[in-house]
């Protein structure tokens, strides 16, 4: 493995000023994130909303909370025995157990169906029509629950959302608590509840000098078990960081505008369960070149494709005198936006000649959008644990442009702006 590198000239080309301003969001997101749509499993701080209402009692809550602790113990005692906490099966083990005992509850990913979920549709009938209702969800998640009292009034709808997270002693302790008014709020046809609103932490004001908002976003329709599987096995590993797989149209016949590379970058530990050996250097003002063997790029690349080796050598660039593809990994300066959507997938064809079409929606939570954009992707199921993706194609919803928080890769002539290479 031969490595080169360069060093950065002063300044940024104008085409990647959006990457840095992304890479300072990165630095000071967490110190934000008390409001935000994931809440911070390490923060011991409680924080309480003093000039909004709150209508379930301290001691109510604390009663609510306890029963739940109780009803989840020897799931997450089982879960720390084995190691397994934050895994699919124990989150749906946890969601059930409260199903079973009255709860509406869901994962915080949205990957398991919601349970008791017609309380759920009777709430938001209820603020439709302008009557009296509440209702408690509990979402589960790996380190803890968030709890989330809603009522409604007049078509108005106010949240208590507390945060409980689990102690050494297995006991869910009192993290936080915010409570606010909705000032948006939505069930989708992609059968989603969305709500918003704005809560005011000390340390967001610090850096906004404004109120934060907190974007809520809950699956309520029930998914097909098998969408589910199918976007577990072919479409969540790759999703939508640092890649355009999902985000170009392309086919077996035109791979398009596909940067191998960036694939490269997500196949790997898919293929190997590590991560990628050829790193970016620790010093973001160097530039590091590898020339990895083609019989590894290739092997890599072409086991979720069906291309020959021209084919894939004219997408990139490849070395013959040393049989190997020269590669750049992603710097400092090819970060993206790290808040982005994640994919569903909400319905499929079985086709006859042995692939599947999966259509997928493009869900983004702080966005407020169940749909951002969807895409319609075929793959080739060739084993039990081998598939190809066959094509995709793009749906941008009408007078949508731009995914604006993903980066393409430096150009050649952009990297060498930056860092000053050849």
């Amino acid at each position: 493995m031969q490595k080169t590198s360069r060093f950065w000239k002063a300044g940024l080309i104008a085409g990647n000023k959006k990457n840095f301003l992304f890479a300072m969001i990165i630095l000071i997101l967490p110190i934000m994130t008390g409001c935000s749509y994931e809440t911070p499993e390490v923060s011991d701080i409680e924080i309480t909303q003093q000039d909004r209402e709150v209508y379930h009692s301290d001691e109510n809550a604390s009663a609510d909370v306890q029963h739940i602790e109780e009803l989840l113990s020897d799931i997450y005692d089982e879960a720390v025995d084995t190691n397994t906490l934050g895994s699919l099966d124990i989150m749906r083990s946890m969601v059930a157990r409260l199903g079973e005992n009255g709860y509406v509850a869901v994962d915080s990913g949205n990957q398991i169906d919601m349970t008791q979920a017609e309380q759920a549709f009777d709430f938001c009938k209820a603020v439709d029509k302008k009557e009296m209702e509440e209702l408690t969800i509990i979402v589960v998640m790996e380190m803890g629950v968030r709890k989330f009292d809603l009522r409604t009034e007049d078509g108005n709808v106010n949240i208590v959302r507390g945060y409980y997270q689990y102690d050494q002693n297995s006991s869910l302790q009192h993290r936080s608590t915010v409570s606010y008014p909705a000032d948006f709020w939505q069930y989708t046809e992609e059968g989603y509840l969305i709500f918003e609103g704005s809560c005011f932490l000390d340390e967001s004001y610090i850096l906004t000098l404004s109120d934060t908002p907190e974007h809520t976003m809950l699956r309520i329709l029930p998914l097909d078990e098998k969408c589910r599987e199918y976007n577990r096995k072919y479409i969540l590993p790759v999703g939508y960081e640092q890649n355009n797989l999902f985000l170009c149209n392309w086919s077996e016949d035109d791979f398009g505008d596909l940067d191998f590379y960036d694939l490269f970058d997500r196949f790997y530990p898919m293929m190997h369960s590590q991560p990628v050996p050829y790193m970016a250097d620790e010093n973001l003002g160097v530039g590091a070149v590898y020339q990895v063997p083609e019989g590894l790029f290739e092997k890599v690349i072409r086991a979720y494709f069906n291309m020959d080796r021209e084919t894939l050598r004219s997408k990139t660039t490849y070395i013959s005198e040393l049989a190997a593809y020269e590669y750049r990994p992603r710097g400092f300066y090819e970060v993206e936006y790290p808040d982005i959507a994640y994919p569903e997938v909400v319905s499929y064809t079985e086709n006859g000649d042995g692939t599947v079409t999966l259509y997928i929606n493009a869900v983004y939570p702080n966005g407020n959008m169940s749909k951002e954009f969807s895409h319609t992707t075929v793959i080739r199921p060739l084993s039990e644990d081998s598939f190809q993706y066959v094509s995709n194609e793009i749906t941008l919803p009408e007078g949508y442009h731009d995914i604006w928080w993903h980066s393409n890769r430096l150009t050649e002539e952009e990297w060498k702006e930056v860092y000053g290479g050849t």
